[in-house]
């Protein structure tokens, strides 16, 4: 589904603008409609929530702070509703926009490649982590690290290459989720307005 999906404005007045990109939705096998997952953020009491894609982006409003903390509360609202853990990442509408933007590789690598994904985090890499990270690259796979996000490009057809979200994962103890850089440029660009 590529469209983008609504609900009614649930607040009075207008919130900031956040994403949650959450992992482990409609892959490995566990199913959720893009409808019962905008009725569990409502749930919670956000505001003008919609789904961007079926592949776990949501778009909400919140008056929240702490963004640590609401990613937990979240967190374990979903795995309670849904019976698996769903790590959510959230960045506000102007870290999208400037996540966006950001060019992690030469012009010339990015046309050359076949893909350009990116990892959404919920702190930057440690050293270590950092280090094992660019012990994955090879002749296909590419990465840079900015902030609390992971820049991958695949110099081939991802299916030719070995890396994946569970091998980063399993080789850095770290929790992640990945998105197409169309899929976050597109975000940006549908909620522009909403960056402040």
């Amino acid at each position: 589904m590529n469209k983008l999906e609504r609900t009614p404005a649930a607040a009075a007045h207008a919130m900031p603008r956040l994403i949650a990109f959450l992992r482990a939705i409609n892959v490995g096998g566990h199913n959720v409609s893009m409808e019962k997952l905008r009725r569990l953020f409502e749930t919670l009491g956000f505001g003008e929530v919609e789904t961007f894609i079926a592949s776990g982006n949501v778009i909400f409003g919140s008056d929240a702070r702490d963004l640590s903390a609401l990613e937990q509360t979240i967190e374990a609202h979903l795995c309670q509703s849904l019976g698996y853990e769903v790590k959510t990442f959230i960045r506000t509408a102007s870290e999208v926009a400037a996540i966006a933007r950001f060019q992690p590789f030469e012009a010339a690598q990015l046309q050359a490649a076949q893909a350009l994904n990116i990892g959404f985090l919920a702190e930057p890499l440690a050293a270590k982590a950092e280090r094992a990270l660019m012990a994955l690259r090879t002749e296909i796979d590419d990465f840079r690290v900015a902030g609390r996000e992971v820049y991958w490009l695949c110099k081939k057809k991802q299916s030719e290459s070995k890396f994946s979200n569970a091998l980063f994962e399993r080789t850095l103890k770290v929790r992640s989720t990945f998105r197409g850089a169309n899929t976050v440029a597109r975000l940006a660009a549908k909620y522009a307005h909403s960056a402040d």
